[in-house]
């Protein structure tokens, strides 16, 4: 029987192109048995800069404490399903706790970010160095091309489709680029509320092979696109009040959905289909723009 649980209660210089790198095996990498995810330790998480509204007015206004507290917790829960691999935090990045804008893993080699910002370039060479040192060929993009990783595309089940959203931090060229680099097929999505900044605060597909989002953070072609491949009984419309919450922004492991704290309603819904909800309290991140799946990257090979 599915269940709802609630953890961790706040108490307490690039290639022009896109090319392997010259070392990149020619054999593709076999896939994980266990679900696979690479996590880094909020030790030098802080809001120190704005690049999205939720920074804006929470400068310093985070607590390390109960960042650790809630990381800890969203920790625990996922390596209870899953296979939970650590990046070291580097000074002058406190961004980097969010690895899934790290890149974006495919067939055993990662397309490593390109960060809008400058204040988040100096992650690109931290992250591309770990990935190289556990072996997976790495994939450049231009700096005139930003993509900020699974962040901003997102795979269907069954990896059938890659979702990228253009918008803020990641452009339409970078999406052509992955297109020929990978034999997969790429769906934009245009994101138009600036609160929505990356794809996966407003859109998560599930496992079950419906998809979790919010409407009113695409455009009108967009949302076509998401209804022409989801039927009616494979969406989840989330309602502002949880999408303020970052209630698409979830981590999807089998039956198990694990994101910050929901509503009931939505938490019903989800739990009809068949899905354990496991939330996770994690209002320091929400501080940043950041929540369960910004926590998280995705390592399939």
């Amino acid at each position: 029987m599915p269940c709802a649980k609630l953890i961790g209660k706040r108490p307490v210089t690039m290639s022009t192109t896109l090319a392997p790198s010259p070392a990149t095996p020619q054999a593709v990498r076999p896939a994980r048995a266990r679900a696979t995810f690479l996590m880094c330790p909020p030790t030098l998480y802080e809001v120190d800069y704005v690049i999205n509204p939720w920074m804006a007015g929470n400068v310093h206004a985070s607590s390390r404490e109960r960042a650790a507290a809630q990381w800890t917790a969203l920790h625990t829960e996922l390596s209870r399903l899953a296979d939970v691999l650590l990046i070291d935090p580097e000074p002058g990045s406190p961004d980097m706790v969010f690895t899934a804008n790290a890149g974006l893993e495919f067939n055993g080699s990662v397309a490593v970010s390109s960060f809008f910002h400058p204040e988040r370039q100096a992650e690109e060479d931290h992250f591309r160095r770990w990935f190289e040192q556990h072996g997976y060929p790495i994939l450049d993009l231009p700096r005139s091309s930003p993509f900020e990783g699974e962040g901003d595309a997102l795979f269907s089940t069954g990896i059938s489709r890659l979702w990228i959203g253009e918008g803020p931090r990641t452009v339409a060229s970078s999406h052509r680029i992955l297109a020929s680099a990978w034999p997969i097929g790429t769906v934009a999505l245009r994101l138009v509320d600036p609160r929505f900044y990356h794809l996966d605060t407003c859109f998560a597909p599930l496992s079950d092979g419906s998809a979790m989002y919010f409407p009113a953070a695409f455009d009108a072609p967009s949302l076509a696109r998401i209804e022409a491949f989801y039927p009616p009984a494979q969406r989840i419309l989330v309602e502002e009040s949880d999408a303020l919450r970052f209630a698409c922004n979830a981590v999807n492991v089998g039956s198990t959905i694990i994101l910050n704290t929901i509503s009931p309603k939505l938490s019903s819904q989800l739990e009809a289909r068949g899905f354990t909800v496991a939330q996770v309290d994690l209002s320091e991140f929400l501080k940043a723009g950041g929540a369960a799946k910004c926590l998280v990257m995705t390592l399939r090979h």
